[in-house]
């Protein structure tokens, strides 16, 4: 397979432009419903998490997360064909024949039914090998199996379900699901609750998710029903099923190496050590994975918009907006690390207790593993949004294998500290050839502007751990007051010493922009 821009068959029509600031607006409603779906799940997280770990017990609670991680890779498996669709879909949302749209919908259907065999080999074969993997006893080993197999029939619904929302997204029409996906995250919380305290154990919490699943295939098919007119199916061209199939192995490979990249350190840690640090290293990473996923919130709400220009070939204009974005990855990761290197070892000793802390140090290297996962997913977004997922998984195939041979030689020296080190030093290959392969995409993309945030980020991090390392809170609310003050400062610091003036500018600028469109009266705006 080559790594050649991916062209579709059906080149949308030449349109006017979209205004920058109708390209605002929605950015700015799909991440508020991101925001705000992602706040319901956290809060469920927060509170069924400590639940989880007190009704399955440290081992067990260990075993789900690694059984999740499994799960992780058995989704590469179903060619992620609408994920492929809801790139195709952006690109062409400025196509005005609904046969088009529909026909792609139709070629993914059938990208997806040829690589269910696929999928059922690898689903079998996990399900043997999870108590190996997992390291349970005899005892355990049967539950183990049943709670795999209710989760693949999780991972095959969910792959089908994601369809209509995939379209949704593709359509920049994101925000229309506001609210649905928060009930949703709230019912899964209290049916996987419910669970634990019915004592059904690790097959009931992977029924609940099972249930979740379904319910939320049916509610974002109806979603999709009511706000796009053209939504349907139809039955493709043989080109068309070829072309997302191009996409789909590459989108599969790319999400299978992203799988050994960001998940493989939960597994390595449960062989070589215990499932119990798999539980201590899972809590303490909590919040940096939380920074990780809002920022993914970010950035995925303005990436429909972005792929449109790219697809207009206007890559002035999309080498501007890839700086934005960049920006606003500094100044968010400096602001959430900050706030994780002072308070992270209060927080986990408020939220499950002070022994499922793994240590400062620790606690620094998932910060760090934090902002440079996010610095990395801005790229590999741009160029899945240019259709060029092959050079990025090329680039991935290689970091994966570095990061996983480091990973299981320091593990085996140094634990949870030497794994963290593994995995930076694996994914720094990323770092340094991702923003290549962009200045390849889009001509005239520099970053040598970054050198000033992320020397302003260094020094504020320093100062926080040495700070945090000394500083611990017994009480929510001094907590609460704490990382306020560790959010609100370091924004400001990179806002008006680390950013060029000119990126500053325009982070005001769009601040000031949306201020005014929200005086407006909802008569007033027009979509």
């Amino acid at each position: 397979m080559g790594t050649e821009l991916i062209e579709l068959e059906v080149q949308p029509r030449p349109q006017p432009e979209a205004a920058e600031g109708s390209l605002t607006w929605r950015a700015s409603l799909n991440l508020l419903q991101s925001v705000l779906d992602y706040s319901a799940k956290l809060g469920v997280g927060l509170v069924v998490v400590p639940i989880l770990v007190s009704g399955l017990g440290r081992t067990v609670f260990g075993v789900w997360e690694m059984l999740g991680r499994l799960m992780g890779y058995l989704e590469s498996t179903d060619g992620r064909p609408t994920q492929a669709l809801r790139l195709v879909i952006s690109n062409l949302q400025s196509q005005r024949d609904p046969h088009v749209k529909r026909r792609w919908i139709g070629a993914a259907l059938m990208v997806w039914l040829c690589f269910l065999p696929l999928w059922i080999a690898a689903g079998a074969l996990l399900v043997w090998l999870a108590p190996a993997v997992t390291k349970v006893n005899a005892g355990f080993v049967g539950t183990v199996r049943v709670a795999c197999v209710v989760m693949m029939a999780g991972v095959l619904l969910a792959s089908l379900a994601s369809l209509p929302e995939s379209v949704l997204r593709g359509m920049n029409l994101g925000y229309k699901r506001m609210g649905l996906q928060a009930s949703l995250s709230l019912a899964g919380g209290a049916m996987a609750a419910g669970a634990v305290a019915a004592g059904a154990g690790l097959v009931g919490v992977a029924s609940a998710g099972l249930a979740l699943t379904g319910l939320t295939g049916l509610c974002f098919l109806f979603l999709a029903q009511r706000q796009i007119s053209w939504f349907g199916i139809e039955r493709p061209h043989r080109p068309e099923v070829q072309s997302l199939l191009h996409m789909s192995l590459w989108i599969a490979a790319g999400d299978a190496v992203a799988k050994l990249l960001l998940a493989s350190d939960v597994l390595v840690l449960g062989l070589l050590l215990s499932a119990g640090s798999v539980t201590t290293y899972v809590l303490t990473g909590y919040a940096a994975l939380l920074s990780v996923n809002l920022h993914s919130l970010v950035a995925d709400s303005v990436i429909p918009g972005l792929a449109g220009i790219i697809g207009q070939r206007n890559y002035g204009r999309a080498v501007l907006l890839r700086r934005e974005l960049l920006a606003v990855t500094a100044i968010f990761m400096t602001a959430a690390g900050t706030a994780i290197l002072m308070w992270n070892q209060s927080f986990v000793h408020l939220w499950v207790g002070r022994d499922n802390y793994a240590g400062s140090w620790t606690n620094l290297l998932l910060v760090l593993v934090a902002v440079q996962t996010s610095f990395i997913r801005c790229d590999s977004y741009i160029l899945d949004a240019a259709l060029q997922p092959g050079r990025r998984v090329q680039v991935s195939a290689v970091a994966a294998v570095v990061a996983l041979a480091l990973s299981l030689l320091l593990t085996r020296y140094g634990g949870m500290v030497g794994l963290c080190i593994g995995v930076l030093a694996g994914r720094s290959i990323q770092s340094f050839w991702y923003p290549g392969l962009v200045r390849r995409s889009l001509t005239g993309s520099s970053d040598r502007w970054l050198l000033r945030p992320l020397s302003t980020m260094a020094l504020l991090f320093a100062a926080a751990a040495c700070l945090g390392s000394r500083v611990q809170v017994d009480h929510w609310t001094a907590w609460a007051v704490g990382v306020l003050l560790s959010v609100v400062l370091p924004s400001v610091i990179m806002l008006h010493w680390g950013l060029p003036v000119d990126l500053r500018g325009a982070m005001q600028a769009r601040v000031v922009e949306l201020a005014g469109k929200l005086r407006l009266p909802a008569g007033g705006r027009q979509r």
